[in-house]
């Protein structure tokens, strides 16, 4: 059961309830706002809560043990902090979100109901619902390392330790033309092989989208009237969330699929491998019995 602090307490034995519910969100980027479902903007803890955000709560629930409890909240997208943009660019994706109950007469006389973090938003023209998860959706969050036969580590992290400031890992590229949405032709500041950029991350420096990343589904090369080999076209999982124009600017890393050969032919970077390649998989059980063909004595598999 939980307290509730006395002035509270006592406003709710009054009977007539001046009560609303405000939420204050943490973007990653440092950015606070806050929004109520109140008809006048309310402030307390220093931040103003805005009242003509639209905002409401949709849906509540709270779960006993390890379950993890969260609700909705639902509102339209306006000029006041909310953009289509913006949440498609992923600004809001693990944003913190406190929950408040407050008396809107007396806005030092609150509750806060429950701190969780933005999960899954759903879009539908200029409206938007946003799941609310509690602190619990953090212990399904992977902790630590795992046993498996890819790469755990991230290209250029502090585990994997290849410098990506290397030439041959990433390079500048300019866009050329936008034939589709969430395809570019673009122009690298250098040659690659086929394929080289095929799942690796792009950066936008410049345009509308600076600052934002992307992630590449495919790099195609491109046969254009000039046979510049540095023009080529770039497939990304998701379109950006602004315009993009040609002249924008962008970095590009290469992209790296976590096996073993490719960490050795790409990078030449085995000894820092984060995997464990000779693990048995799944299929293990499907192989011949223990004994029966060679490798499969329990030796070393480097003898």
């Amino acid at each position: 059961m939980r307290d509730l602090p006395p002035d509270l307490a006592a406003h709710l034995a009054g009977g007539a309830t001046t009560l609303c519910h405000a939420w204050a969100l943490s973007r990653r980027d440092g950015a606070r706002l806050g929004f109520t479902d109140h008809d006048r903007d309310l402030t307390f803890g220093g931040l103003t809560y805005a009242a003509r955000s639209g905002l409401e709560a949709a849906e509540a629930s709270a779960e006993l043990g390890f379950a993890i409890g969260g609700g909705e909240v639902a509102g339209a997208l306006s000029a006041l902090g909310l953009t289509d943009a913006d949440i498609a660019g992923g600004l809001y994706d693990g944003a913190s979100v406190e929950t408040w109950l407050v008396d809107w007469s007396r806005p030092e006389t609150r509750l806060l109901l429950d701190i969780g973090t933005i999960g899954e938003v759903r879009r539908a023209g200029t409206a938007f619902v946003a799941e609310l998860r509690g602190l619990m959706d953090q212990l399904d969050a992977e902790r630590g390392r795992t046993y498996r036969a890819t790469c755990g580590a991230d290209l250029g992290d502090a585990r994997c330790r290849v410098n990506l400031a290397d030439a041959r890992v990433s390079t500048t590229g300019t866009v050329r033309a936008v034939p589709e949405p969430g395809t570019l032709g673009v122009t690298l500041a250098g040659v690659f092989a086929p394929g080289w950029f095929t799942g690796g991350r792009l950066t936008w420096t410049s345009g509308t989208q600076v600052g934002q990343e992307g992630d590449i589904r495919e790099q195609a090369d491109v046969q254009d009237r000039t046979g510049d080999a540095r023009a080529i076209r770039l497939d990304l999982w998701q379109a950006p969330a602004r315009p993009v124009a040609p002249g924008d600017r962008f970095r590009l890393h290469a992209g790296c699929d976590k096996r073993l050969a490719t960490c050795r032919e790409k990078f030449a970077n085995v000894p820092n491998f984060q995997g464990f390649p000779h693990l048995p998989g799944n299929d293990f059980v499907l192989r011949p019995v223990p004994g029966s063909g060679p490798g499969l004595d329990g030796g070393s598999l480097f003898r």
